[in-house]
């Protein structure tokens, strides 16, 4: 039987008589991107019943944004140079598809970099005499300046994975051994104060939820050492990096201490405890930045943990040093906790969940939901992780993962994948400055979820995805008039107001 529901979004700007029109784009596996014609606001609704979705309070949504790693770097490269023109246009011109103007970069190697590298190897420079971006200038920053090209006013922020090896006390990249490091399996005991290890099979999922506590166990001591020259000197690379990066040209005006603390990797991660976060964050990289670059945001993050209690923690010692708190996989369960009790706070998606290398329609709506899921419950920036691989986009730590753009490696050609698709339906029409006005999550009962924008001038932009196998019908009241249409069975819809 096909599922009929009427939604109604009680929206906190003025409305306007006579009914507007709505140009209609739609997103299926076999038809991306279709503009569908125009669709008038009515008088009544087409179908019962009648659920009612509240108003939030008009938060302004502020950047859609991207990741830059080494591997998009080799990806993108084995294309010719007007193909890799037209991708980068399409990812970052004003006038493109995408239109990002948020970057994401990486302090020290990442898990998509080719291999472990950092920016100061020479143990025990504290003064930082040998710190230093040559690596990045031959490889990120190049891709960086490709995306510069076509959104020159982009800006940037950054997070290290790892600290420099000899600044842990593992002396190594990872925190934990694996067929893919070189790390002795005997330090693995290091992260747990009971001698145990940790279990591989915890960092698996299958479709973005393990659906348990993550992570089960927590570190028991800090992978960064603690001794106050170890910690000062960090806090000071940052301030470093930030320098030499702003001689290339390219604005960071955003960091956050560490990307996922909670991931017990076998790529490049540091683990920390809520005491040596606080720590940090507290008594040397807020007063560092303060002093050297007080321009310069504080964030906390990334949260990659549901346990919400240990955020709140970190989030009440430092609440007086940072603006905001980055959130990635079991983070987002935090979400609705933190805007209801830290309404001061900017929170962001900090980092989209990178899927198993499917790079298929299944992997496209999780991206959708995931959108529709972080901006309608208090983030008001998104970030992709890779917005390009090769193939099924395996790292060199043995993880295959998603990206926006798939290039063959044989072929030297390259597709845009579905998730490429669930973007566009929210960062074409939806720009900087556009206010989140009402939200209604997914649900299994109906197989919808749908948000609504105002954007600066004025105009709606209403987003609505359909995961049911039949079509479906809609009704969105705004105010007395009603937006009445069909959603495509697994469908990506994008209605904007003329």
């Amino acid at each position: 039987m096909t599922k009929k529901f009427l939604l109604v979004f009680g929206l906190v700007v003025t409305l306007q008589a006579p009914a507007q029109t709505f140009s209609v784009y739609t997103t299926t596996e076999q038809k991306p991107w279709q503009s569908a014609g125009r669709l008038s606001l009515q008088a009544k609704a087409k179908m019962e019943p009648t659920l009612q979705v509240n108003a939030n309070e008009g938060r302004a949504f502020r950047a859609w944004g991207t990741c830059f790693n080494e591997q998009d770097l080799d990806a993108i490269e084995l294309l010719k140079a007007d193909e890799q023109e037209r991708i980068m246009h399409d990812l970052f011109a004003p006038d493109g598809e995408l239109r990002f103007t948020r970057g994401r970069l990486s302090m020290n190697a990442n898990d998509y970099s080719r291999a472990w590298y950092s920016c100061d190897t020479v143990d025990g420079d504290f003064c930082l005499k040998y710190f230093n971006i040559e690596h990045d200038k031959q490889n990120v920053i190049r891709l960086i300046k490709m995306a510069q090209h076509w959104q020159p006013g982009m800006t940037f922020w950054v997070s290290p994975w790892s600290p420099p090896a000899w600044m842990k006390i593992n002396h190594d990249y990872p925190v934990c051994s694996s067929e893919w490091n070189r790390q002795s399996p005997e330090k693995d005991y290091l992260l747990f104060d009971d001698g145990g290890v940790p279990d591989p099979a915890e960092m698996q999922f299958a479709s973005g939820e393990r659906g348990q506590l993550f992570p089960r166990k927590l570190a028991a001591q800090n992978y960064m050492i603690q001794d106050p020259r170890y910690l000062q000197a960090y806090a000071n690379m940052f301030c470093r990096f930030i320098d030499l990066y702003a001689e290339e040209g390219i604005p960071i005006d955003m960091v956050m201490y560490q990307n996922e603390a909670y991931s017990y990797t076998p790529y490049p991660g540091c683990a920390w405890t809520a005491e040596g976060t606080i720590r940090f964050n507290r008594d040397y990289l807020a007063p560092t930045l303060k002093e050297k670059h007080p321009d310069v945001k504080l964030y906390l993050g990334t949260f990659n943990t549901n346990r919400q209690d240990y955020v709140q923690r970190i989030v009440n010692g430092l609440m007086d040093k940072v603006e905001g708190l980055g959130f990635q996989w079991e983070g987002r369960e935090n979400l609705d906790y933190m805007r209801e009790h830290h309404p001061e706070l900017h929170l962001i998606s900090s980092e989209s969940e990178c899927g198993n290398g499917s790079m298929d329609w299944r992997a496209g709506e999780h991206t959708f939901y995931l959108l529709h899921e972080y901006v309608g419950r208090g983030c008001d920036e998104y970030y992709i992780w890779n917005f390009i691989l090769c193939d099924r986009g395996r790292s060199s730590w043995g993880w295959t993962q998603n990206a926006l753009i798939q290039v063959d490696s044989d072929k030297r050609t390259y597709r845009y994948t579905p998730e490429f698709y669930a973007v566009k339906h929210f960062s074409h029409f939806v720009e900087p400055g556009s206010r989140i006005v009402s939200f209604r999550p997914w649900s299994r009962e109906t197989g919808t979820q749908a948000i609504v924008f105002c954007r600066p001038d004025g105009k709606r932009v209403v987003v609505c995805g359909n995961t049911n196998d039949e079509a479906t019908p809609v009704a969105i009241q705004m105010g007395k008039r009603f937006l009445n249409a069909t959603l495509a069975p697994h469908s990506f819809n994008t209605f904007v107001e003329k």
